[in-house]
């Protein structure tokens, strides 16, 4: 049985708590919950709701590259929200970001994210091909 693989990458935000970026485990990568934290550990609630999900995004995406996988080979992702309202522009956001590739997914509304934040995703994804 395979040990269970932290990913570390100085290329997305690093995690404000005791948890890592991702762990692979077998053929799948699970990414942790993404807030849209900058580079840099810059947290800036007051940006707009589309620079947020982008942020949450890029972040992702360099995650995902760090454990040899992609947009193109997520299984599943989970946004949470702060307003359903928003939804539309994660949308968008999203389906630039992952192009044709549409993974199983789920838009939840919740009360509040930490650091007064719009918006956060989950996702898992293959390290194997498709």
């Amino acid at each position: 049985m395979k040990k269970v693989q932290k990913i570390q990458t100085s290329e997305a935000a690093q995690p404000l708590g005791h948890y890592s970026q991702a762990v692979v485990s077998g053929d799948l990568v699970f990414v942790s919950g993404i807030l849209p934290v900058e580079l840099d550990g810059t947290l800036n609630a007051e940006r707009g709701f589309s620079e947020q999900a982008e942020i949450v995004l890029r972040n992702a995406e360099a995650i995902l590259r760090a454990a040899g996988s992609d947009f193109s080979k997520a299984v599943k992702a989970t946004i949470y929200v702060t307003d359903i309202a928003n939804w539309k522009a994660f949308d968008e956001a999203y389906s630039t970001a992952l192009g044709e590739h549409k993974p199983a997914r789920a838009v939840a509304p919740v009360p509040s994210l930490h650091h007064g934040f719009q918006v956060e995703m989950d996702l898992i994804a293959s390290v194997s091909g498709v």
